[in-house]
């Protein structure tokens, strides 16, 4: 059942199922149609998903994400992140093709610990089928990170985590190639580059060292 806030992109995002595939489907002729309330079917799903929590909220209409604009980097505020893991950045944030990147990958060996960035509370530990097992946390002033492709999930929903504590650890679930941490910043429920809130590197001209400690 579709909820307020939600499109037929941001649904398709969220179970893995691309958005021409649902409208044809559900014979929507016009799949930016949709409204809460209505019911759609979706192949392969066994549970409705919390679609606003795992996808960001800037997927529009037409399919495509939105390009935030570039704030200054290290622009947290007051607060300052640490490095999820220790590893190598290997994809960027931005457009992959036809599609968006939602976030940074950082290549490190299977079972590697994955460290929440700060502290705050679990929203969302599960396993879903594009981002294998899936861990969301939300911090204060509006940011949410998210760590995706993991071994397996360390802590619950609704949990209390604090900064630097191990919540999973690397792996390669989902669709992925290799063993990876999947990375994403969100703020105000709007994927952000996860570059512009993290202690600065020194270059990415190719790839960059992380180190979780800062």
């Amino acid at each position: 059942m579709v909820r307020a806030g939600e499109n037929l992109y941001r649904i398709g995002k969220a179970y893995d199922v691309g958005h021409d595939e649902l409208a044809r489907l559900n014979r929507l002729r016009h799949p930016s149609r949709i409204r809460a309330g209505q019911k759609i079917f979706i192949p392969g799903a066994t549970r409705q998903l919390p679609v606003e929590v795992i996808t960001p909220g800037e997927w529009a209409t037409d399919g495509a994400q939105r390009a935030p604009a570039e704030p200054p980097l290290n622009s947290a505020g007051d607060r300052q992140f640490i490095w999820p893991l220790n590893g190598r950045i290997n994809s960027l944030f931005g457009p992959r093709g036809a599609n968006f990147h939602d976030g940074i990958d950082i290549g490190a060996p299977q079972g590697t610990p994955i460290r929440a960035i700060d502290g705050g509370e679990v929203l969302f530990s599960d396993r879903l089928r594009g981002y294998g097992n899936i861990v969301i946390v939300r911090h204060g002033s509006g940011f949410v990170s998210v760590y995706a492709h993991n071994e397996r999930n360390l802590v619950r929903e609704g949990q209390r985590v604090s900064r630097g504590e191990t919540i999973a650890h690397v792996g390669s679930t989902g669709r992925v190639s290799g063993p990876h941490l999947h990375f994403e910043i969100r703020r105000h429920n709007r994927a952000e580059d996860p570059l512009h809130y993290m202690p600065r590197l020194c270059c990415l001209d190719g790839p960059d060292r992380v180190e979780a400690g800062g």
